[in-house]
């Protein structure tokens, strides 16, 4: 993914690589959304069990990775993809740190706290910690860190992460202090997003050219859409962490090369599983398969200022004739889970378990259509894999189904090559995906609020974008909770996308590795920090 492709200050709705870019850059600092309690209340597994939970020290652990680039940089700001948001998450620290459980807990950051509205925010620095070089951490390394992403000529995939951000100043030897301009309840979760890795500061700038972190490995190679080698540093001062004596990342773009790889024991992990491929590797007893729950949703996005779909009633019947259990058993092969009309995943804090599952009903569909004053629809849905692998078969499918209902779908195959600058957000119905494991507030301010940058459907309810400023800064959870409930209810019966499917991050490994029995249920590989946690069984 091409470094000059990441201005999304510029809020580009003309680069899918921009758009994708932004989307996966959002995924570690939010996985607020993933919290224990509702997921095992949802009855959704948070990892595969590992064959040995005792750490051991020493080894190589080979990653065979999807995601990679020659674009690719040293530069925080333009990480993009799976390859150097895994190999660098290894290098580097964040204030605060994504947990199992979906909580946010101290990393540099010793404590934090903030004023009663939420705009505020005090990080306590964590004493005693070295770079790689051994220059010691202190305020003015995190200041530099995060104003890198900052500033009007700032092309960072971080700049609309900090968009909240007014002023971060040292406050005396141990403390930097974030003004927002506006109250964020999320904010210690923001702070955990990998692009925002603490860097050492030379002359008062981030020195991001050295590579140089806090982490728990060295970077010793780094050949930009190849290889990357990485090599334990012997003071790292996070306890339990960082097995491996190295890790070695091998850029390996093809599907089926990645498996190949895995299965003649040239790497050890591998991501991205051809769904397809999974049944085959279960069969193997030296392969453990690797899922994390609802990673990403696909939606068919209805714009709501079109003539087709300007009618609320023509909506309700197009989600009604969708049969999301087939989508889920064809295109996903059972790696996901059905979606509900709205972005939040289950397993989620903020999930409305009380919200009835929609489901496929041909007859409720033909209500909606009489109701509107119709009798029949026909209506044109252009579709590309540019959104996911299998987004044109299920538009087949799609279309099948709401035949019963008495509607037409047109469905038309657009090239990936400029589909979300030519097609998506411009006509009326189309194919498209997000990266699930975001803050709901995250989720509805980049897709659903009005005039947000990435409003797929343009959707505009006054009610929804009243209760997502008031919940922005609501420090009491059981009223943002009732706020949020409310929202997704609004989704689901006003708003312009059909949410079908979550689908699953599927990865795989060898039993020559392990990791311990709950791995992170957001993102991919243990939240991206399978180098750390993991270790040689």
């Amino acid at each position: 993914m091409s470094d000059n492709k990441n201005n999304i200050t510029q809020a580009n709705h003309d680069s899918s690589v921009t758009r994708r870019a932004f989307l996966e850059g959002s995924l570690k600092y939010s996985a607020a959304a993933a919290a224990v309690a509702g997921a095992f209340s949802m009855g959704l597994p948070f990892g595969a069990f590992a064959q040995d939970s005792t750490p051991k020290p020493g080894g190589v652990l080979r990653l065979g990775l999807a995601g990679g680039s020659t674009t690719d940089s040293r530069d925080p700001g333009s990480w993009s993809d799976t390859f150097t948001f895994v190999g660098f998450s290894a290098v580097y620290n964040t204030l605060s740190e994504i947990a199992v459980d979906g909580s946010a807990i101290p990393e540099l950051a010793e404590s934090w706290q903030s004023t009663p509205d939420a705009r505020i925010w005090t990080f306590k620095l964590r004493q005693g910690v070295t770079f790689h070089n051994g220059k010691t951490l202190t305020t003015d390394d995190v200041v530099a860190s995060i104003q890198h992403h900052l500033g009007e000529k700032s092309t960072s995939a971080a700049k609309t992460v900090l968009g909240d951000v007014a002023q971060v100043r040292a406050q005396g030897t141990d403390s930097v202090v974030f003004e927002l301009h506006s109250g964020n309840a999320d904010f210690s979760y923001v702070v955990a997003d990998y692009h925002l890795a603490i860097m050492p500061s030379k002359d008062g700038v981030a020195d991001w050219q050295s590579g140089v972190g806090t982490g728990g490995y060295r970077l010793k190679a780094f050949d930009p859409g190849v290889r990357m080698l990485l090599e334990r540093s012997p003071d790292y001062w996070k306890a339990g962490r960082a097995h491996f004596a190295s890790a070695e990342l091998i850029s390996i773009a093809d599907g089926a090369a990645r498996v190949n790889a895995l299965v003649t024991g040239q790497v050890d992990v591998i991501n991205k599983v051809d769904l397809k491929t999974v049944a085959l590797l279960k069969r193997n007893p030296n392969l453990f398969i690797e899922e994390t729950k609802g990673a990403q949703h696909y939606t068919f996005p209805m714009l709501c200022d079109s003539k087709e779909f300007q009618n609320s009633d023509i909506r309700m019947a197009m989600k009604h004739a969708i049969n999301r259990e087939t989508l889920l058993a064809s295109v996903l092969h059972g790696y996901g889970l059905v979606g509900n009309d709205h972005p939040i995943q289950p397993g989620s804090r903020f999930i409305n378990t009380a919200l009835e599952q929609r489901t496929y009903d041909p007859d409720k569909s033909r209500f909606y259509l009489r109701k509107a004053g119709v009798d029949s629809l026909k209506v044109r849905l252009q579709a590309s894999d540019a959104a996911y692998t299998g987004a044109v078969d299920a538009s087949v499918l799609f279309k099948e189904q709401a035949r019963q209902a008495g509607i037409d779908i047109d469905v038309v195959r657009e090239p990936a090559d400029g589909f979300f600058s030519n097609v998506w957000m411009k006509q009326p119905f189309t194919t498209s995906f997000w990266y699930s494991s975001l803050t709901a507030d995250r989720m509805f301010s980049i897709g659903y609020a009005k005039g947000a940058a990435w409003n797929e459907t343009h959707w505009d309810n006054p009610r929804f974008n009243q209760l997502l400023n008031a919940a922005r800064g609501e420090m009491n959870d059981p009223l943002r909770r009732e706020m949020y409930n409310e929202m997704q209810a609004l989704c689901r019966d006003d708003g312009g996308a059909i949410v079908p499917l979550f689908a699953s991050s599927v990865a795989a490994r060898s039993n020559r590795v392990s990791h311990a029995e709950l791995t992170a249920p957001y993102g991919e590989l243990d939240g991206l920090r399978v180098i750390e946690r993991w270790w040689q069984a």
